[in-house]
């Protein structure tokens, strides 16, 4: 047996994790492989970005500029409301504190006048407004997008459950009240801060830092899809860690090395697996190769190549390309999560490990360090596509290139939680890395905004390819 497979206790979790992928999906989850797209295909572009053997040059693959921010989105058509269901409504609102909201958003006053004066043009108006932001809120978050800093998850709620639909089947089941619980996220996690909530001194109406930031962070949880897959890898930031997650109870954890604060921060994601890539090459950035000189020293030596294994090259039109080849000094460590996206992040090994010591552990360039990296690499080849542990170890040990594609659908989500459950499952706060709470706790302070139809931050996207 390899000495590489008996020291991989995970292993051990994969009959199990696989038969917990096996089994009847829980209420309420789709099967992984029937999972809807959590975000938009990737074009050939993005699809090299995540590959460092085959990521262009800048000038071929421009920083897309900042997205205008869209218009106001027409309003929703009215639709018939009963006093009875106009009452469940007002109902749901008196108690919306319970989830961190504030009912003062929902026009509560105005529902009730109208539901006193009775049916007609009056109440459907009303009761249509204060739903629609409602179930808006609930569904995406009452956090405006641009006090998301480097949000980029995008959410398919708002295609899945748009808010006309929810209405018609709440009013044709005379269900207000079911519909719109049914948008609270599903996570164990969010009942756990909903509880923290109503158990403060001034119960789910306190005003203290306390209740704020657990509203706060109540909140982060709506900026994610609402099923978030069978199977998924979640790594919260600022708490360092990385979990492999099996119908919502955590199989795995590992420690991660996140993005220093500043340029380098790594951005919210929501991403899919499309690859293991095992004994990787690393395609340096021009950045390194221009900027540093790197290119012209090694095409200056005999070989053009140097003891950290980089190989360069130079094209007829003169521009140089500098690859590092696979091996335990490569930049990328002996393994990386292929997953396509513009920001070029991706979860990888390092060659620096002894920084998985540390307490605060903000040092890449934005990608995410994974400690244990080949034991992940190789369960996600199992649980992903399908490959025996011993192939798994074969893929490890060849250090050889090796791109295992994966044929279940395995989703990513690189998110930012300052207070959740960490991995022993105690509810803690994390230290706010990249200061992103105050944007989030201003908005919280403020009257709730009319929603526009952007999605993601309009920040510019920063390609984060360095490793080191």
């Amino acid at each position: 047996m390899s000495p590489l497979l008996r020291t991989v206790p995970a292993l051990v979790l994969m009959a199990t994790a696989t038969a917990a992928l096996a089994a009847p999906a829980p209420p309420g989850k789709a099967p992984v492989d029937l999972l809807p797209p959590t975000t938009p295909s990737a074009s050939p572009a993005d699809k090299a970005a995540a590959d460092p053997a085959t990521v262009p040059s800048p000038a071929a693959m421009p920083v897309p500029a900042p997205a205008p921010v869209p218009a106001v989105p027409a309003p929703v058509p009215l639709a018939h409301w009963g006093k009875a269901d106009a009452a469940a409504l007002l109902g749901v609102i008196e108690g919306i504190a319970g989830d961190g909201l504030f009912a003062a958003d929902y026009k509560p006053a105005e529902l009730r006048a109208a539901i006193a004066v009775g049916e007609g043009g009056a109440l459907d108006a009303a009761a249509g407004q204060s739903f629609t932001w409602l179930a808006e809120d609930l569904r995406d978050g009452r956090t405006p997008i641009p006090a998301r800093v480097q949000y980029f998850a995008l959410d398919p709620d708002m295609d899945l459950h748009p808010t006309p639909a929810l209405m018609a089947q709440a009013l044709a089941a005379h269900d207000i009240a079911g519909v719109l619980a049914a948008l609270d996220p599903v996570h164990p996690d969010y009942a756990v801060l909903r509880s923290a909530l109503a158990a403060l001194p001034g119960g789910t109406a306190g005003t203290g830092p306390q209740a704020t930031l657990i509203r706060a962070n109540m909140d982060r949880w709506r900026w994610l899809a609402h099923d978030m897959g069978t199977a998924y890898l979640i790594t919260n930031v600022p708490e360092y860690q990385l979990r492999l997650t099996v119908n919502d109870k955590i199989i795995r954890t590992y420690r991660t090395i996140v993005g220093k604060p500043g340029r380098t921060a790594t951005p919210q994601l929501s991403e899919t697996v499309q690859a293991v890539v095992f004994n990787p090459t690393w395609t340096v950035p021009q950045s390194i190769v221009v900027g540093e000189g790197l290119g012209q020293r090694l095409l200056g030596s005999r070989n053009a190549v140097v003891s950290g294994g980089y190989r360069a090259t130079r094209a007829a039109n003169g521009m140089m390309t500098v690859v590092q080849q696979p091996g335990p000094n490569n930049s990328l460590g002996l393994m990386k999560i292929d997953m396509p996206n513009p920001h070029a992040i991706y979860l990888h090994d390092t060659p620096s490990r002894g920084l998985f010591n540390s307490t605060v552990r903000a040092f890449s360039h934005g990608c995410v360090r994974t400690e244990r990296a080949q034991e992940l690499g190789m369960t996600m080849a199992i649980l992903g596509a399908g490959m025996t542990p011993e192939q798994g170890v074969a893929n490890a040990m060849s250090g050889k290139y090796t791109r295992v594609t994966m044929t279940r659908t395995f989703p990513v989500y690189i998110t930012y939680f300052t207070m959740a459950q960490d991995i022993t499952g105690k509810l803690s706060t994390f230290a706010d890395i990249y200061k992103r709470d105050a944007p989030l706790l201003a908005s919280f302070a403020q009257p709730r905004q009319l929603k526009t139809s952007q999605r993601i931050s309009s920040e510019a996207i920063v390609k984060l390819d360095n490793p080191l």
